[in-house]
């Protein structure tokens, strides 16, 4: 089943790669009018690639989420939205027990892009989401469970879990519906970084790691960003408009709660 959402205006954010690329895409292909908003100037060079894939023109914005008036700059220019998905993140080691100050500063780092920006993005959309839109924030499977030593990352995405029910709550009398997909492995460079740091602590391979995160699912393999697009698809269409304030895994079955 294909779902059509033809004349929906959607804006995905940290879209340039991984993830975020793979969710734009599926919008693209399904007939939306997208946008996309990267920090870096990259976000023109996918948003050139989507347009060609896609027979649309895909608009690119540059801009930190952390900082308010770069956020707000670029909604000076997109004047109509149905769907907005926050998915712009940063993933980090950030051990406790490291005591250098970089760490420290990598910490504030995550909470401000995954926390505060999500708060920014969204309030900056807020004047153009009118009743039937939706939010979709990006989670993570550590929104629902914990490793070691990735405590900004997991804290920031249980946060952002806090903040798609309580944006639920408030904007349902408005008809506009809030939920959080929670993505579990999926090959990204991001993945595959944390997947090395892992590796070099415990001394072990890469590959190992990946071993352990594919015995830990119900179903095989690893994903690709393109298989977590369709259930983003799914909360954006009007199949979905009667769930909100939900965190909703595709994660193979690593999760099982």
């Amino acid at each position: 089943m294909s779902i059509d959402l033809k004349n929906r205006s959607v804006l995905v954010t940290g879209a340039s790669r991984g993830i975020g690329y793979g969710i734009a895409e599926g919008f693209a292909a399904s007939g939306a009018n997208l946008a996309i908003l990267a920090e870096d100037e990259s976000i023109h060079d996918a948003a050139a690639r989507l347009s060609e894939d896609s027979g649309r023109t895909v608009r690119a914005f540059v801009a930190d989420i952390t900082d308010k008036t770069a956020v707000a700059k670029a909604f000076t220019e997109i004047t109509n939205l149905d769907v907005l998905v926050n998915n712009a993140g940063l993933e980090l080691i950030t051990p406790l027990t490291d005591p250098r100050d970089e760490v420290d500063a990598t910490f504030g780092r995550i909470m401000d892009i995954n926390v505060r920006g999500t708060w920014n993005v969204t309030r900056a959309a807020l004047p153009l989401l009118k009743p039937g839109a939706r939010i979709i924030n990006t989670a993570s499977v550590w929104a629902k469970s914990a490793v070691g030593e990735f405590a900004a990352y997991i804290a920031s995405k249980h946060a952002v879990v806090g903040l798609t029910r309580t944006f639920a709550r408030e904007l349902g009398p408005r008809g506009i519906t809030v939920n959080a997909v929670c993505p579990g492995w999926v090959r990204t460079v991001a993945s595959v970084r944390s997947a090395n740091v892992m590796a070099e602590r415990s001394k072990r391979t890469e590959a190992d790691i990946f071993a352990d995160v594919v015995a830990a699912q119900a179903l095989p393999g690893l994903m690709e960003p393109k298989d977590v697009a369709s259930l983003y698809l799914f909360l954006a269409s009007d199949l979905a408009v009667n769930i909100t304030g939900q965190a909703i895994g595709v994660d193979r079955g690593e999760f099982l709660g």
